[in-house]
């Protein structure tokens, strides 16, 4: 497979924030944010393999400033790294206040998302290249997440087997 540039990948979504979208702190509730994050980061991720992907994890959610009503709320995704069927996506997204033009990071996040094949199995993506100085220190980084993520994954697999799977009301 021929590797891509990261570029090739990204998705750039800018939406207006609406009463029925915010929380009781009149700020965009966090939910909404969280599924829009992962809606374009599947878009990325299907860009860059051209297969059907499936969100692994939500690797982190970082909120960094409130958005408000008066911002727009701009998602920028890309491809950053790739294993052999996974693939790392980082989102952007940037409030700017409308009636000001001040624009700020107003959080970051990193998800994983696996390509399928066409009988579900896992398939293999191609390579990621970065050319931006952004791109290069997310794929530079990308070894110590994907470290960090297969640890804890391994940890959340040993939790789960001591989970009870029974009904609350059956204990």
């Amino acid at each position: 497979m021929k590797a891509k540039p990261c570029k090739d990948s990204r998705v750039i979504k800018t939406g207006r924030v609406f009463p029925q979208d915010t929380n009781n702190h009149d700020t965009l509730f966090g939910g909404k944010l969280m599924r829009d994050i992962d809606d374009v980061a599947s878009i990325s991720a299907a860009r860059h393999c051209r297969r059907e992907c499936v969100t692994a994890s939500t690797d982190s959610v970082d909120f960094l400033h409130p958005i408000r009503q008066t911002d727009s709320v701009c998602l920028e995704s890309h491809v950053t790294w790739t294993g052999k069927s996974s693939m790392e996506v980082f989102v952007k997204v940037i409030a700017e206040d409308l009636l000001t033009a001040d624009r700020r990071v107003a959080a970051t996040s990193f998800l994983t998302f696996v390509a399928l094949d066409e009988e579900g199995k896992p398939a293999g993506v191609p390579d990621v290249i970065p050319e931006t100085e952004e791109e290069k220190y997310l794929h530079d980084t990308a070894p110590e997440r994907a470290r960090v993520r297969k640890e804890g994954r391994k940890e959340s697999k040993k939790l789960a087997q001591i989970l009870s799977e029974l009904k609350p009301w059956d204990d």
